[in-house]
Formats: structure tokens, sequence, C-alpha cells
């Protein structure tokens, strides 16, 4: 079997760090006997001086034709000054959203080598080891309406809107209760659901999927997002 891999390095760091997966791939393809074979393209920052936009046509084609994608890293100061419309990250929203790629999953492990460079005391921090399951599709990053306009008088009026819908919800909570059963069996939905509407329904959603989908194995608790981030440098090792 040969594989087909979409190189997409990018900007920055981007082009170093994806040179280094491409060789490690190319060691574990080696390793297991598969084939893989690279396609590079250009995003981002260096997609705009070349071609004066983030993401061609060309390049995303290759990304749907491909079995997946080794991305690196997009934007730099560089390119600040540009519209919002034609900045390097657009092409990473793009990419999200051709190729369905609605669940980012984060790992945050601690490996004992690195306790002493954290900022948090030892015992706390020592043994960290969460997963953070991110939906990428929907909210506010492409709930609509959205943009920067100018009002009469003048003035300037910016809007983002955040929208989820019950399907949105329902597939980013069985990744994460799926991922839940092959590690500590604890998932923690993270909400504003005293302030905000659409994440009411986020949480109303996530306790649905969790009993009515043969979730009962998997503990569940709901964690308002201010709290949410002092627990994580309070106590890590609960999540």
């Amino acid at each position: 079997m040969i594989y087909k891999i979409a190189v997409l390095p990018g900007d920055g760091i981007g082009p170093e760090v994806v040179r280094e997966g491409t060789q490690l791939l190319s060691q574990i393809a080696t390793l297991y006997g598969f084939g893989v074979e690279f396609s590079q393209g250009l995003v981002g920052g260096a997609s705009i001086d070349a071609h004066g936009k983030p993401l061609t046509e060309p390049v995303l084609n290759l990304a749907k034709e491909s079995h997946a994608v080794l991305l690196g890293a997009m934007g730099g100061p560089k390119w600040d000054g540009l519209d919002y419309s034609i900045r390097p990250e657009r092409a990473l929203l793009a990419l999200r959203q051709e190729l369905g790629l609605f669940a980012n999953l984060r790992p945050v492990k601690l490996f004992p080598a690195l306790v002493s460079a954290s900022t948090l005391r030892r015992e706390v921090v020592e043994g960290t080891d969460l997963l953070v399951v991110r939906d990428l599709t929907g909210g506010i990053y492409f709930g609509q309406p959205k943009g920067v306009t100018r009002l009469p008088d003048g003035t300037e009026r910016g809007v983002n809107t955040e929208v989820y819908t019950t399907p949105e919800i329902e597939r980013i909570a069985r990744v994460a209760f799926d991922a839940a059963r092959r590690r500590r069996k604890k998932v923690t939905s993270v909400d504003k659901a005293n302030v905000l509407e659409a994440t009411e329904l986020w949480r109303r959603v996530v306790a649905r999927v969790h009993r009515a989908d043969g979730y009962g194995d998997v503990e569940l608790e709901h964690m308002l997002v201010d709290n949410c981030a002092m627990q994580l440098i309070r106590n890590p090792k609960q999540f």
C-alpha cells in the first residue's frame, strides 16, 4: 500500500517541523513495510507571496486527493496588515471546512524529563496526561453574520456569531466519549451555559448523547470555561 501525503509546510517554523516529519514518516514506512508518496504545496503566507491568496484550488485539490495532510504553521507578522479575507490563517479554516475536519485532538502529556521546565510545582504538574477535544468547524469561527461594518454615524461595528447545531455537537461529543473509553473514562464538557444560549444547547446535547448513546461507562461532568481555565493550572491531573 502506498499512501499519498499532501505536504503543506506553510510559514515560520512550519517548513522545519514538516521536514523532520517527512523524514520520520519515511523511516516508519520502511520499518512497517508500506510506501509513502509526498506531494508538496504552498499554503498561508508562502502562498500569498507566490499566488496572492492563502490557498489555491490546486493545493486544495491535492489535499482532497491525498490520504493525509502533513501541515506546518501559518502566518506571521509579515502578513498581519492584510485584509482578514486573505490572511494566511484563512487557508487553515478553509482546509478544515472543505475536508470536514471537525475534531481537533490535542494531547497534553508531561514527560518526566520536562517536569522541572514547568512553572507549576512538581507535585501539581507531574503525571499530567489529558486530551483536549475541540470542535473545529462550528461555533464562532464559522458562524454568520460576521465582519466589520461602518455605521451611518461613521463609527464601526464588529460582529462574530457563535452558532452550533445539534448534529455538530453530537458528533464532537461522540469523539470525546469514544476517546475517553480508551483513556480514563472521564469527559469534562466545557461551556459557558450560564450566560450563552448556544452553549446551553451544547450542554443539553452532550448530556443527551451521554445518556442515549450508551456511554454510561464514561463519567461526564460539566464545567464553566472560566473555572476550567483555573482548574487546568490548579489541578491538571483531575482531567
